[in-house]
């Protein structure tokens, strides 16, 4: 048998909350229960005679006045406007509780014995103005307040100066200006930190919404490169394949099985690439690392397949790079031959140059524009139009994406013809805060015959040397 959960402050804790809501509710209604009750007390303690025949309080009904009746009335009728006129009421109180001192009689047997009870409707006025007004009107207005009905008692009072009644004046009314400051204070106290709860909780989602569209763009990015590189590949060879198919039936085929194996490479990429979205939990995650520079060979092997010549010159091996610095240059090699292979076509001569120093990583892809092993000239000189005028409109995805992965890095992508024919991509990829920026200038053009493009016997580094094809040789 199972026991209802139990309720830490019952039914009567419900009923109460309940109240509470409604008297919210209804402000008025508060402020003139608050007036009768204030009333009641004023009425009570002005018939009271603190010392009676045997030393405790009396009721003697002849000390409640029409005047006292009256003053009480209007006083504490007054406190139904406290929230909209705190400080009109506060005067209001004061004067009345003024006259009544200065009113009363001086026999202290008689009617009207003490009128000082009326500063209670006074008390409650200075308590809503303390309240709801800033720091500096609370402490003037207490204690002009205070000062005033203090020394009213004390001047015009039926007792001495340090009568009990005086001096009861005195702390009511500093104890009203008081609280109300505190709880001002303490309601400011809760409103700040609400604000600052909920400033934060805007700041945590903003700062989600900024992380997901940078992750989205660093996706786009993943998936338009995996899909350019591999797509473009696949139309080049199905291009030879369309059109040695009569003539050439062992070539056709060849270019077909190219083809099989760039979409059988894109499908893998693409199946990683997207698997990063996967929950946690979900089965069959990516587990193999992001491409770099180590896979370059097999990167230029695709695209000399498809027809191209690229020659190569890597730095010595050293210190590994950082792994978002080695995904980017890789990335940025594989965008910029897709792009010579879309644009130039098969038979042009590409030379890829990587070099490394202390400061920086630096990346030039430069071809010589004289693709036409599969495409005629006129489409050779549209697409170097199509490339050169997307670069100079701004365009591009290619070459977007390519600013965009170095700008990520703090680095910088120069992306422009090259005289004489072709077109360079230089990118610098810092590996410390600062890097120098280099002099720009065009490739200088070498014994090849290609402007900007070197020949493979020209280009050598310290560990290795260069082999046509694009191979490499390490010492």
């Amino acid at each position: 048998m199972t026991s209802d959960p139990i309720d830490p402050l019952g039914a009567g804790g419900g009923r109460l909350a309940e109240l509470r809501r409604r008297l919210r509710a209804h402000p008025y209604v508060v402020d003139a229960l608050l007036a009768a009750g204030t009333l009641l007390c004023v009425l009570a303690a002005a018939g009271t005679e603190p010392h009676g025949p045997d030393g405790h309080p009396t009721f003697r009904d002849p000390y409640l006045d029409l005047t006292t009746v009256v003053l009480a009335a209007v006083s504490c009728a007054s406190l139904v406007a406290r929230r909209p006129a705190a400080l009109i009421v506060l005067c209001v109180t004061s004067v009345v509780t003024v006259a009544g001192l200065v009113l009363d009689h001086p026999d202290a047997a008689g009617p009207g014995a003490s009128r000082a009870p009326l500063a209670a409707a006074a008390v409650v006025a200075l308590y809503t103005v303390s309240n709801r007004t800033d720091r500096a009107t609370s402490w003037r207005v207490g204690a002009i307040t205070v000062g005033t009905l203090t020394a009213s008692a004390m001047l015009f009072g039926e007792g001495p100066w340090y009568a009990q009644e005086n001096l009861a004046i005195f702390a009511w009314t500093a104890l009203a200006a008081a609280a109300g400051e505190a709880v001002r204070g303490r309601r400011a106290f809760v409103d700040a930190i609400r604000e600052r709860a909920e400033r934060a909780e805007r700041t945590r989602e903003e700062e989600a919404r900024r992380r997901v569209a940078e992750e989205r763009m660093r996706i786009a990015r993943e998936l338009h490169d995996v899909v350019a590189h591999h797509i473009a590949l696949v139309n080049v060879q199905a291009g030879v394949a369309s059109h040695v198919m009569d003539q050439r039936p062992d070539q056709a085929k060849q270019a077909l099985a190219h083809v099989r194996e760039a979409s059988r490479h894109a499908l893998d990429e693409l199946q990683a690439t997207v698997g990063l979205l996967r929950q946690s939990g979900d089965p069959a995650a990516p587990t193999e690392p992001a491409p770099g520079l180590e896979l370059l060979a097999e990167l230029v092997a695709g695209f000399e397949q498809a027809g191209l010549r690229v020659d190569v010159e890597l730095p010595p091996r050293g210190t590994p790079l950082p792994s978002a610095i080695d995904l980017t240059a890789y990335r940025v090699v594989q965008e910029a031959l897709t792009n010579v292979q879309k644009h130039v076509g098969a038979g042009a001569r590409v030379a890829v140059r990587i070099t490394r120093d202390p400061a920086a990583l630096r990346i030039g892809v430069v071809d010589d524009g004289a693709g036409a092993a599969v495409r005629g000239a006129e489409d050779v000189d549209a697409g170097r139009g199509e490339r050169d005028g997307a670069e100079h409109r701004g365009g591009g995805h290619g070459l977007t994406g390519m600013r965009e992965r170095a700008a990520a890095l703090n680095g910088r992508c120069d992306a422009e013809p090259v005289e004489g024919g072709g077109f360079a991509v230089r990118v610098l990829l810092p590996l410390r805060a600062t890097v120098p920026e280099p002099a720009p200038g065009p490739v200088p053009a070498t014994g090849s015959g290609a402007v900007g493009v070197p020949a493979p016997e020209d280009v050598a580094d310290s560990e290795g040397v260069r082999t046509p094809g694009g191979g490499e040789r390490r010492a």
